[in-house]
């Protein structure tokens, strides 16, 4: 194993921007508005989530529902995929034949939703994405409400250059989430754009862990199996692989944090915790309480207000040197 060695934190408090741009639905924001004005009509929002895989994606949930019977104008009607497009696929049409005022989702893949979505369009009701961006025509969405996952990906790239340093090759074991998701595919992006540059750091594992903190440890027990005595980092897609990952490298005989450096996303209070406890080295910021701002848009869209295609996160990143400090503050 290589000497390795760091130092490196940016701590960064979350806020959601509004702002006033070009945004579609005007086809029953007429219709919608009068209804509204109604003082018995509540705004009905249908919401499909993509499941329950991980610690991030419960705090979503809880953030999405805990917003809307906060507001006295929502009425919200809850659907959960079990992380398969078909079921949320299902899920919207339903939404349409009940004649929801705002269908909102976090879509399970990027690809295959724009049939779905010209329905809605055609049924004149408003889409909003949260968390995770489609593939398809953009005029058939409001708006997107969510992290930069490139970014993302980008900040734990920049994490290890500037704190896990070698004179030799630096080997990462890669966690990826779900195959074919918006965070997957882009922070794997943002990662390998940041460390293209720096040959000696070398992706020599990569495999999809689903996002889920059992298949993070499956998946990593085989990289320890075939390569365990080369793995110098391990990066993953988001803290519940991350904390499977540590279990299979303490089953395995090594330390994580210090024998493997482990790198993460989300910021979930137990990867908090993991770093207070020196097994995880840092976690890139990703913040799942999107409920009061998916509420309050959903209310300005049925009013006739625009907004622009990509509401972003502002996030930070965490590490050992100042988990401690954030760890009482986390709320997910």
């Amino acid at each position: 194993m290589k000497k390795l060695k760091g130092m490196f934190a940016v701590a960064g408090t979350t806020a959601l921007a509004l702002s006033l741009l070009a945004g579609c639905g005007a086809s029953n924001s007429a219709s919608s508005t009068g209804k509204q004005g109604a003082s018995n009509h509540k705004i009905v929002i249908g919401f499909s989530q993509v499941g329950a895989e991980s610690g991030w994606r419960t705090a979503n949930t809880e953030s999405i529902k805990s917003a809307a019977a906060a507001d006295s104008n929502i009425e919200l009607k809850f659907s959960d995929a079990q992380q398969k497009q078909e079921n949320q696929i299902k899920a919207i049409r339903s939404f349409i034949a009940q004649k929801v005022d705002v269908i909102a989702f976090s879509p399970v893949v990027q690809t295959g939703f724009e049939p779905v979505l010209k329905e809605a369009k055609a049924a004149g009701i408003p889409v909003i994405l949260t968390d995770r961006s489609v593939d398809a025509d953009p005029s058939l969405y409001v708006t997107m409400i969510g992290s930069d996952f490139t970014q993302e990906g980008k900040k734990a790239a920049d994490w290890m250059l500037n704190n896990i340093k070698s004179d030799g090759t630096v080997n990462i074991a890669e966690l990826e989430g779900t195959v074919g998701s918006a965070p997957a595919v882009d922070r794997k992006k943002g990662f390998d754009e940041e460390i293209k540059d720096h040959p000696n750091y070398k992706v020599i594992k990569s495999q999809s862990g689903d996002f889920t903190r059992s298949k993070g440890k499956e998946v990593m027990e085989a990289f320890l199996k075939s390569d365990g005595k080369k793995i110098d980092v391990v990066f993953a897609h988001n803290d519940d692989m991350a904390l499977g990952a540590i279990q299979a490298i303490e089953e395995y005989g090594l330390k994580p944090g210090k024998d493997i450096k482990v790198i993460s996303m989300d910021g979930i209070k137990d990867a908090f915790q993991a770093m207070v406890d020196g097994k995880l080295n840092a976690s890139i910021e990703c913040n799942p309480l999107l409920g009061p701002t998916l509420m309050q848009t959903a209310e300005g869209v049925v009013a006739g207000k625009k907004y622009p295609k990509w509401i972003k996160s502002e996030e930070g990143v965490f590490d050992q040197t100042n988990a401690a400090k954030e760890l009482p503050n986390r709320k997910y």
